[in-house]
């Protein structure tokens, strides 16, 4: 059982976090995967650790540091620090995320960047997003709130390849739109807007 990010408020945690603990009943692994060192996709970390242990942690590895720490950002750092984070790069592989054995399946978690030395040069927290496909199936990809600057100057070290479904970089803001070379090889049937103010979204054609 995986969850990709969270950002829950203090109206709704109680009812998403019931549902992930009766969806991943009978789980005999569950993971986090953390796109990004931002608040807007871990928000209320704490409440999710608190009330489902987080085992498996997987995000780029970063040194990302904030002026003004919130309650969840402490609990991201020190659950990226901790013994249980698994930092994800380009091709990376691990045992029932991308690899069967004769005891468990693989998940079909499959992360196409970042390289592991581009990992530092995005700056800002945007750039140092990982990109994961799930297949199971369909195909759909995460690319996190990847900016379209970025991602133009190194989608031709990205292996992309068809899916189904994408959630949109950014939000699906004009910031974070993906280049249309790039977006002609992914050929979505679906790509999901996240949440944001009408007058910066993208909404594709």
């Amino acid at each position: 059982f995986t969850t990709i990010d969270c950002c829950m408020d203090d109206d709704n945690k109680e009812k998403i976090m019931d549902e992930i603990i009766e969806q991943s009943k009978g789980k005999g692994i569950t993971r986090f995967i953390s796109t990004h060192p931002d608040d807007d996709h871990f928000r209320n970390i704490e409440y999710y650790d608190q009330r489902k242990s987080i085992e498996n942690f997987y995000c780029v590895e970063n040194e990302a540091t904030k002026e003004d720490e919130s309650a969840s950002f402490i609990k991201y750092k020190e659950i990226r620090d901790g013994e249980q984070a698994f930092y994800v790069y380009k091709g990376c592989t691990r045992r029932w995320l991308n690899q069967g054995d004769s005891t468990r399946k693989s998940a079909g978690l499959h992360f196409l960047w970042p390289e592991l030395e581009n990992a530092k040069e995005g700056k800002s927290p945007n750039n140092i997003s990982l990109i994961v496909q799930y297949n199971c199936g369909a195909r759909f990809l995460w690319l996190g709130d990847i900016e379209t600057e970025f991602l133009d100057k190194v989608k031709d070290e990205i292996d992309f390849e068809e899916v189904d479904i994408i959630f949109a970089p950014h939000h699906g803001r004009d910031s974070g739109k993906i280049p249309s070379d790039v977006l002609k090889i992914l050929n979505p049937r679906i790509i999901v807007i996240g949440e944001a103010k009408a007058k910066d979204l993208n909404y594709y054609s």
